[in-house]
C-alpha cells in the first residue's frame, strides 16, 4: 500500500505520498489511515517522521486529526494554503535542534554578563507567562520575550535577531496547529518552571547550569511533542487503557 521514501526531506515526501493517494482516490473520504506505527513501518521512517508529515496534511484540510480515535481523510483537495505556510522547510524536531545548538550557547553566554536589568526584564516576562497560561497569545508573547531577553543579556544583536526569527517560526498555520494538540495551561505551567531555572542559572552566574537548564527545558519540549502525538494521532493509549483491567480486578 505505501512504498519507502528516500532520505531527503522525509516529512514532506511522506506528505507528499499520502496526498498522491488521497488525491487519487486510493485513501477515500471518511477512511481512517493505518496507526501512526505502522505508518513508520510502511514508509520506512520513524514515527516523529509521520507525525510532521500528518501535521502538514492536516493544516491542508486533508486529514483530521481525533484525540483517541486515529487520522481520516477528511477531503480529495488540499484547502487553499500558501506554499511557504503548507509545506514549511524545517520540521519541529529541525527547529528544536537548532534552538538547543543555538540557545545553550547564548544562555551560557549570558550568565557570565547578566546585570541586574537584564534579569529584571527576565523576572518581568516570567511573570507575564505564569499570569497567562490560559491565553495562548500571551503566554506566547512572554515566551519569546524570555527567549530575546537572554539574547539581549549579552548585547549582540545578530543573536536577539536569530532567536526572535527561530521563535516567530512558531507563528505559522503550520506550527500553530501543531501547537493546538500538544500545548495548554498545563504544559505551559511546567514550561514556565523550566524557564525560572534558566533564569535562576543565570542570575546566579552559573554559565553550565544555564546551558544545562535551557537544553532541559527544549528536551522537555520535544518529549512533550512525542508523547502527547503518540497518543492523539493513534488512538492506542486510549484504546490500551480500555482494555486492561482495573486496579484489584484479577487478569482472565
Amino acid at each position: 500500500m505505501f512504498s519507502p521514501v528516500e532520505s531527503r526531506r522525509l516529512y514532506r515526501q511522506v506528505a507528499d505520498q499520502i496526498r498522491l493517494m488521497i488525491g487519487s482516490g486510493e485513501l477515500a473520504v471518511g477512511q481512517r489511515l493505518p496507526a501512526e506505527r505502522d505508518l513508520a513501518e510502511q514508509l520506512s521512517v520513524s514515527r516523529p517522521t509521520v507525525r510532521e508529515a500528518l501535521i502538514v496534511l492536516e493544516v491542508e484540510g486533508l486529514v483530521n486529526i481525533r484525540m483517541g480515535s486515529g487520522i481520516y481523510v477528511l477531503r480529495q483537495h488540499a484547502a487553499s494554503v500558501a506554499g511557504s505556510e503548507r509545506e514549511p522547510v524545517e520540521g519541529p524536531f529541525e527547529l528544536l535542534q537548532a534552538r538547543a545548538i543555538i540557545e545553550c550557547a547564548i544562555a551560557e553566554e549570558a550568565a557570565g554578563c547578566a546585570s541586574p536589568e537584564g534579569v529584571a526584564l527576565l523576572d518581568e516576562a516570567l511573570t507575564r507567562m505564569s499570569g497567562g497560561v490560559n491565553d495562548a497569545n500571551t503566554v506566547l508573547a512572554a515566551d519569546r520575550a524570555f527567549h530575546t531577553g537572554i539574547a539581549a543579556i549579552v548585547g549582540n544583536a545578530t543573536l536577539i535577531r536569530v532567536t526572535g526569527e527561530m521563535f516567530d517560526m512558531r507563528m505559522t498555520p503550520y506550527f500553530a496547529k501543531l501547537a493546538s494538540h500538544f500545548e495548554g495551561p498545563g504544559t505551559w505551567r511546567i514550561a514556565v518552571d523550566e524557564h525560572r531555572a534558566i533564569r535562576d542559572a543565570i542570575a546566579a552566574g552559573d554559565a553550565a547550569g544555564a546551558k544545562a537548564a535551557m537544553r532541559a527545558h527544549l528536551t522537555m519540549s520535544q518529549k512533550r511533542f512525542s508523547e502527547s502525538f503518540g497518543e492523539e494521532f493513534s488512538g492506542e493509549e486510549e484504546r490500551g487503557r480500555s482494555t486492561r483491567p482495573a486496579k484489584g480486578t484479577a487478569k482472565t
